[in-house]
């Protein structure tokens, strides 16, 4: 163990909390934090949109048990105005939120279904040098027979932020080969200011919105839109892929589960074991169990019978067939 001498000066660390599964999934990654990282001397800034024009309707954590329960697990809320995004594209509440967020001091965004598994505070971090999730597939762009290769595609997005593209290819990988391209899941993302990045970060995506390039008339960007945008954001900055030692995030230190199906399906022991030590104590359990989700998968035991249907030593390749076999045995909730 490090002494704490070394370890990372204090940081903010946000997730996005508002009423339905993104408040229960809170409450595991409030707590998990807690178990993983018991030294943590941050804040763990809870941003939750205010109700406007943009909202249907109330999108906000009402009071009750599982408010007090975050809160209790560390949580501080902060509220934030939806002014492009709202209940149209809620994933550009991670984009807007940041504006809400301490001015010039450091901050790591998790998405909310994420689990801290290790010592968050041990990470070398360099914030001045922006970067982001690697644990993703090659699903944008979707390349049409006669439409442009990833090359043609990316370049466009770059050229319109007048950003330089090769400096941005990973030349490690062939030409065309999707690895080569700029390309990050948005499970989370830090930088040294949270709203110098979020200023940018809305800019270019309300910009790829409402001016894409000619080159992206058969892309979809919903939900794609802050990963298309968020690579753009981290190169202005002189960050990139490698400003943090592979295997830490998305690896030792935390996990982004996505839905708990596939958490008990695909990850490490140790991460089921956090999971489910986090979620025993009495006064979580009976906060928790208010989820249909996490009462069926964790206490109930239907978790442990989907991953007993899977080898982590030989999993398939795409996640959709870790779905479609989950699904089909009738054990697949979210």
């Amino acid at each position: 163990m490090a002494k704490k001498s070394t370890k990372n000066p204090s940081l903010n660390v946000m997730i996005i909390v508002q009423k339905g599964r993104l408040a229960y999934e809170a409450a595991l990654f409030a707590a998990s934090l807690r178990q993983s990282c018991p030294d943590f001397d941050g804040r763990l800034l809870m941003a939750e949109p205010l109700p406007g024009p943009l909202w249907p309707e109330d999108p906000r954590l009402p009071d009750g048990e599982l408010r007090d329960l975050l809160i209790e697990l560390g949580g501080e809320f902060i509220q934030f105005e939806s002014k492009a995004f709202g209940a149209s594209y809620p994933y550009g509440n991670k984009i807007e939120a940041l504006a809400a967020m301490p001015k010039g001091e450091p901050f790591i965004f998790f998405d909310t279904d994420t689990l801290i598994t290790g010592d968050l505070q041990q990470i070398p971090f360099d914030f001045s040098r922006p970067s982001a999730s690697l644990r993703r597939e090659n699903t944008w762009p979707e390349l049409q027979l006669y439409g442009p290769g990833y090359a043609g595609t990316w370049k466009s997005l770059y050229d319109k932020f007048e950003l330089d593209f090769e400096s941005a290819l990973d030349t490690r990988h062939p030409d065309e080969y999707w690895r080569r391209y700029p390309y990050y899941n948005a499970g989370y993302f830090f930088y040294e200011c949270p709203q110098k990045f979020g200023a940018r970060f809305l800019e270019y995506a309300t910009a790829i919105r409402d001016d894409a390039p000619d080159e992206l008339v058969c892309q979809s960007l919903d939900p794609w839109l802050d990963q298309v945008a968020l690579p753009l954001v981290i190169h202005s900055f002189g960050g990139g892929k490698d400003t943090i030692p592979r295997g830490l995030l998305d690896g030792d230190i935390s996990c982004h589960y996505r839905l708990l199906p596939l958490l008990y399906a695909r990850e490490a022991d140790h991460v089921v074991e956090v999971l489910e030590t986090v979620t025993a104590p009495n006064k979580i359990k009976k906060v928790l169990k208010n989820s249909d989700v996490i009462k069926k998968m964790i206490y109930h035991g239907r978790g442990q019978k989907v991953r007993d249907m899977f080898d982590r030593e030989n999993l398939p390749r795409k996640e959709q067939a870790l779905r479609n076999k989950i699904k089909k045995a009738g054990f697949w909730m979210r």
